[in-house]
């Protein structure tokens, strides 16, 4: 169906910044929104951002203002900016695009990228 291949993620001080790239391959036509969640250790997996087929974006209300979702429909690939860090943005990062395929619903899922803010 749909592979996914994350990179971008390491340590940062409070304050600072990392672009976050999910890379696709596979069946980019049957996708129906990509997007950005994230899980914290003892947490659950909660998204960040998404931006469907047709240029909508939404954000989580903890990241509205820090961080940007855009994308690259040339090569296929989608990108999180993130500005302003703070410790709880610590979390493992999860790219994930939604697709249909026939009248199924599928997501795929990257192998997640750690994101550090020390406090």
């Amino acid at each position: 169906q749909v592979q996914l291949v994350e990179s971008g993620g390491g340590s940062v001080q409070p304050g600072g910044s990392l672009e976050l790239v999910c890379a696709a391959s596979g069946s980019i036509s049957s996708i129906v929104s990509r997007g950005w969640y994230r899980q914290a250790p003892g947490k659950e997996r909660e998204l960040v951002a998404d931006i469907n087929r047709g240029g909508a974006i939404s954000y989580a209300d903890s990241v509205k203002g820090r961080f940007t979702i855009s994308r690259d429909n040339v090569n296929n690939a989608v990108y999180l900016q993130m500005n302003n860090l703070k410790p709880e943005d610590t979390a493992v990062y999860y790219c994930n695009a939604r697709g249909i395929s026939g009248y199924q619903v599928f997501d795929s899922w990257g192998q997640g990228t750690q994101v550090t803010v020390p406090s």
